[in-house]
């Protein structure tokens, strides 16, 4: 549905303080204080253990460097889901939007409200339904705060953001001025194994680092909302990068300098133990509380930014139009916040975001490499396109950057099949939908007639049907007959074939009944295309689980 000119907009509040603290804040959750004992663990070595720091933190920069010239060229709402479907077309725009709002965000935001949820319980004891309670209520707070306008969620994130950057330095600054620490802790610098040896190990630690660092592309999603973007979003997005790398660093060789590489792999909380070695007992109160801050901040900026991905899908009419709508009074995408926060929590009830969450990490670099390749394709495809920025050291940064992607990407399938596969299925799963709104500026006001004559034509013809609900049912008996964690994928095919029919009055008549083609030639084409669509859909999900199948009784 058009929107109306006098429709109210998102507006150009955002400064560059502003821009770099959402993406500061975002990148800074409770990783930091975890996972260092992770990397100690698989490098073995101090001197290893802070070069994957170094090394997931330049990979980082290349990729923030590749994307900043996205963001100066097109500053608009959606970020990622602007620049995949200009450049691989709407397909790509609408599985990045899909995935991101079904899963990659939406299961962040549970999982980092869970686990402000869980350090909340050293000062008031939680049981598990408690915890899922306090976490939810955490979302619901910190939607209703970005739903009374930009300046106000900024503001929220600049605060939270400045509080945890100071918690952090306050543990790098004491851990070299007070007892505790020992140069000697530095022992070993690298690992007795071979270097060969490590090569998987190592890969497991990048791929923790880089969880550590993922945040620095969330200013590109409110890229219509930040003021002179031309020169603020690069400029935001390389000093975040730039600020979290040093802090990561310097964290790293504090941990080492006070614990020791043996002692941090053994450690749960690595920042605690460093704080209570320090600080005694009164040190992991302090931490906690940085990590509950932490937490906080970082689930503001995803709540803060996320929503626009939707929003921006609505306003190119390839999501729910309600989701394109500006709120009036506070400009803010008030629908899409909303829908946000409740999915949030529906994940979060259900207790499956972590798993979810781990399956998309290996889609969501998918994507990352190929914002990085659209560098390169406007370079060839667009060279009139205005850019106020370009990358440095192109085309050598973004070239290196999607062969880092693609090798964590083959370390995934290889290390982690199964949650590779079933990423791929969740993301697959938006191909159901795909043409429910791909067809939707077709709709006019008058119908015609079908070639028989017999009432009104449909674009999903009986053929359609039949390979759906037989991708339905194959599932369906999937479903029935495994017992784990992965029989939920049955619902996959499930919702995405049963949802167009819940749309319209049956199966034959639904939406898309008002359509008006140019002939009816051209409208035959049409039902053969969206007939091949889920022949093909039927056929990769017998692919897909039979290939699940076997995964699992592998891993069984």
């Amino acid at each position: 549905m058009p929107h109306s000119d006098n429709a109210p907009e998102l507006r150009r509040e955002l400064t560059l303080l502003d821009s770099t603290m959402i993406n500061v804040g975002t990148m800074i959750a409770s990783a930091i204080f975890i996972v260092p004992a992770t990397i100690a663990m698989h490098a073995q070595g101090s001197a290893l253990t802070i070069i994957v720091w170094i090394i997931g933190g330049m990979v980082s920069l290349m990729g923030a460097l590749a994307i900043a010239e996205l963001g100066a060229a097109m500053p608009e709402a959606g970020g990622q889901f602007v620049y995949l479907r200009e450049a691989y077309g709407p397909v790509w725009g609408f599985l990045y939007g899909w995935g991101a709002f079904m899963v990659i965000n939406t299961a962040s935001i549970a999982a980092i409200a869970v686990a402000f949820a869980q350090y909340l319980g050293y000062f008031f004891p939680l049981n598990d339904a408690e915890i899922k309670i306090v976490a939810m209520l955490s979302t619901v707070l910190l939607t209703t705060i970005n739903c009374f306008g930009l300046k106000l969620g900024a503001w929220t994130q600049n605060v939270f953001t400045f509080l945890k950057m100071a918690a952090l330095a306050g543990i790098i600054v004491l851990s070299f001025v007070l007892k505790g620490g020992a140069v000697q802790n530095f022992s070993p610098l690298f690992p007795a194994q071979s270097f060969s040896s490590l090569l998987g190990p190592l890969g497991l630690a990048m791929v923790a680092a880089l969880w550590a660092y993922d945040g620095w592309i969330e200013i590109t999603y409110v890229g219509s909302e930040v003021k002179n973007p031309q020169r603020n979003l690069p400029l935001s997005i390389i000093f975040s990068t730039l600020i979290v790398i040093t802090l990561y660093v310097l964290i790293s060789i504090a941990c080492v300098y006070v614990l020791s590489v043996g002692t941090m792999a053994q450690a749960k909380l690595v920042a605690s133990d460093v704080a209570t070695a320090i600080m005694g007992s009164a040190g992991a109160a302090l931490v906690t509380i940085a990590i509950l801050i932490s937490t906080l901040g970082s689930n503001n900026g995803i709540v803060f930014t996320a929503a626009r991905i939707p929003y921006a899908m609505a306003k190119e009419k390839l999501f729910f139009q309600s989701m394109g709508k500006v709120n009036e009074k506070y400009h803010v995408p008030l629908v899409a916040l909303i829908v946000q926060g409740v999915w949030a929590c529906i994940l979060t009830a259900t207790g499956k975001y972590d798993l979810l969450y781990t399956c998309v990490v290996f889609v969501s670099w998918l994507f990352y490499a190929m914002s990085c390749g659209a560098v390169i394709i406007f370079r060839y495809k667009k060279p009139q396109l205005e850019r106020p920025y370009k990358t440095w050291g192109y085309p050598v940064v973004p070239v290196v950057f999607i062969l880092f992607a693609l090798w964590l990407m083959i370390n995934t399938i290889i290390e982690a099949p199964l949650y590779a596969l079933i990423g791929i299925g969740i993301l697959a799963l938006g191909l159901h939908f795909y043409p429910i709104w791909i067809l939707q500026p077709r709709i006019e006001k008058t119908a015609i007639e079908n070639t028989s004559g017999q009432g009104k034509s449909t674009v999903i013809p009986a053929e359609i049907q039949k390979w759906n609900w037989g991708a339905f049912f194959l599932s369906w008996i999937w479903g029935l007959g495994n017992r784990t964690y992965i029989a939920l994928l049955a619902f996959i095919p499930f919702v995405g074939i049963i949802m167009p029919f819940v749309l319209g009055a049956n199966g034959n008549e639904w939406a898309w009944q008002n359509n008006r083609w140019e002939s009816v030639e051209h409208f035959q084409r049409i039902q053969k295309k969206w007939a091949l669509w889920s022949v093909g859909l039927f056929v990769f999900w017998i692919v897909f689980f039979i290939v699940l199948l076997v995964l699992s009784r592998l891993r069984s």
